[in-house]
């Protein structure tokens, strides 16, 4: 705020809300200067608020209009610029910024997401606490599935698991993609049954202390994977260790991403793998960096990301292993187990 001139900055994004403060709820404005920062949230968190936020902020609580009382706020306590985050506030929202704040207002950029990107170790340990919980949960399901089932029956006891597990929620959707439709990388769950010697893909998460876990696991159910399935399989995971073992912190996105990408396109498989290798983790299941072919931004030290390389054949299927890493300077730290031979469930 300081190099850029600004002297307010208005946090409208909650998970960095969250990370600034603590607060975990859905509503809620948080404006932040040199002299201290103030909350502003409604009737609902009235209680939680002040649990949750403690001294990192004023905690005001407004029963009608959050906006109205930024705007009653800066009148009492002008100033000169405000900062907002560009890529968060919807058109009507920087219009009641304008009402609320008649200084001039300055597009922020992702101040606090650069901040986010380096993990603190409490937040290294809640994401390996989510993959433990989301790993766990697999295990418990894994010996329940069969032919026959529908995917929408995999998912919903899998994600039944997670929540028993301690899971407080589901990062995103889980994707549960048989036979075929496992070569859609995003895969809506569906109610497709799985038949005799199908991969079944797996992309799920678990959530600890609001922060992320986000794995896939690939599965051959009802035989012996044939010579291909073997062999997708095989250059997948030759990859993914690759680019286990090799990231550190100063490689650029693109630099990860080769990691893997190099092995798949060895094998004869290039033009399969359409996505980035991987993401960053923390509150936010996508966050930065980003570990992909267009980026030239280094890996910060502390960073916790994805990795995540598959190989995808429209009409046939597709596997895909991902696990959550550690980009630590004394060498790369697996967050979950990788466990991730290839499992034939007959």
């Amino acid at each position: 705020m300081e190099r850029a001139g600004v002297e307010a900055l208005l946090v409208r994004h909650l998970p960095n809300v969250r990370y600034l403060t603590g607060f975990s709820g859905t509503a809620g404005l948080l404006l932040v200067r040199r002299t201290g920062a103030v909350l502003i949230t409604d009737f609902r968190y009235a209680t939680q608020a002040g649990e949750e936020v403690q001294d990192a902020a004023r905690v005001e609580i407004e029963a009608v209009n959050v906006w109205d009382r930024l705007g009653k706020i800066l009148a009492a306590e002008p100033v000169a610029t405000m900062g907002y985050e560009p890529h968060v506030l919807t058109v009507k929202e920087l219009e009641r910024l304008r009402a609320a704040c008649p200084a001039p207002l300055e597009p922020a950029g992702e101040w606090v997401e650069e901040l986010r990107t380096v993990k603190a170790p409490e937040e290294v340990e809640a994401i390996r606490e989510a993959a433990r919980v989301a790993e766990a949960a697999l295990a418990e399901i894994l010996p329940g599935i069969r032919v026959g089932q529908s995917e929408r029956r995999i998912g919903a006891a899998l994600e039944s698991a997670l929540r028993q597990l301690g899971s407080e929620w589901h990062p995103f959707p889980t994707i549960v993609a048989s036979g075929p439709r496992s070569a859609l990388p995003h895969a809506r769950t569906s109610d497709r049954t799985v038949g005799r010697g199908e991969w079944v893909l797996l992309d799920f998460g678990a959530q600890v202390r609001g922060y992320c876990a986000d794995l896939t696991r690939t599965v051959l159910i009802g035989g012996r994977a044939d010579d291909r399935q073997r062999e997708i399989y095989a250059l997948v995971h030759r990859a993914q260790s690759q680019a286990l073992k090799g990231i550190r912190p100063g490689l650029t996105g693109r630099q990860a991403d080769a990691l893997a990408r190099e092995v798949i396109v060895a094998g004869g498989f290039g033009d399969s793998f359409g996505h980035s290798l991987g993401h960053g983790l923390g509150l936010e299941v996508h966050e930065a960096p980003r570990l992909s072919p267009a980026s030239e931004t280094p890996i910060p030290a502390h960073a916790v990301v994805t990795v995540e390389p598959g190989v995808y054949l429209p009409g046939w299927g597709g596997v895909r292993l991902e696990d959550d890493l550690l980009v630590s300077p004394d060498g790369p730290v697996c967050l979950s187990s990788n466990r991730t031979e290839l499992l034939e469930l007959t």
